[in-house]
């Protein structure tokens, strides 16, 4: 039986997803390996994380990544460089992203060096993932509204809506995007981002068991 290690928002906290990636007891033939999105920004070593997980990704067919809003606003200013997004980039911490990738202040071309395997990483990420028992996304889904016609902008934004909602999906949804100070655990929704950029844990949660694993 295949288990499913998912793990929370990174934001660029590179020595906690080693160190977690570490500790986690996941067979890499038999076992899948998820992340839920939001690798980057605010964190100082957010291109490392990058790095990283395209690492894993090559040596391991078994690993899934979601897009989180965070990488959409980065995929955003680099597809439409103008200055409404290169305002929303860096408001969302972005500058720590950018620097991670040379830039050393002023406007312009900051994030013209990011490699083209990052773009093409970037560009793969899925804004949602399915198996018989769970959905996973980044930020949530809509209520009474079925998996494959959600709305791109409600699965990597929506919070309270999702979050304060009793609609059963007929899955359990595992989302992170929205940070908990311990993971959040309910019948047919976990909360996997436990601001590891705020202070808090990076989290891992192994399924079906619920096993957390955290740093």
């Amino acid at each position: 039986m295949e288990r499913i290690f998912a793990i929370g928002d990174i934001h660029g906290c590179f020595d906690m997803l080693e160190e977690l990636l570490d500790m986690i007891p996941m067979d890499r033939r038999r076992d899948r390996l998820l992340f839920i999105g939001d690798y980057i920004d605010r964190g100082a070593r957010s291109r490392e994380v990058v790095d990283l997980i395209i690492d894993l990704k090559r040596r391991n067919k078994k690993v899934t990544c979601l897009m989180g809003n965070h990488e959409e606003m980065l995929m955003n200013y680099i597809d439409r460089p103008d200055e409404d997004s290169r305002t929303i980039f860096f408001q969302n911490g972005g500058r720590a992203t950018a620097t991670s990738y040379g830039y050393r202040g002023g406007k312009g071309d900051e994030i013209i060096n990011v490699p083209q395997q990052h773009r093409e990483f970037f560009k793969s990420l899925l804004p949602i993932y399915e198996t018989e028992e769970y959905i996973f996304v980044h930020a949530g889904l809509r209520p009474k509204i079925e998996p494959s016609k959600q709305n791109r902008k409600d699965l990597l934004w929506i919070r309270n809506e999702f979050i304060h909602s009793s609609f059963d999906f007929g899955k359990t949804v595992v989302f992170g995007h929205t940070p908990f100070s311990y993971p959040f655990l309910e019948d047919h929704k976990i909360g996997i981002d436990t601001g590891a950029v705020y202070g808090g844990s990076l989290t891992c949660i192994e399924l079906p068991s619920r096993v957390i694993y955290q740093v």
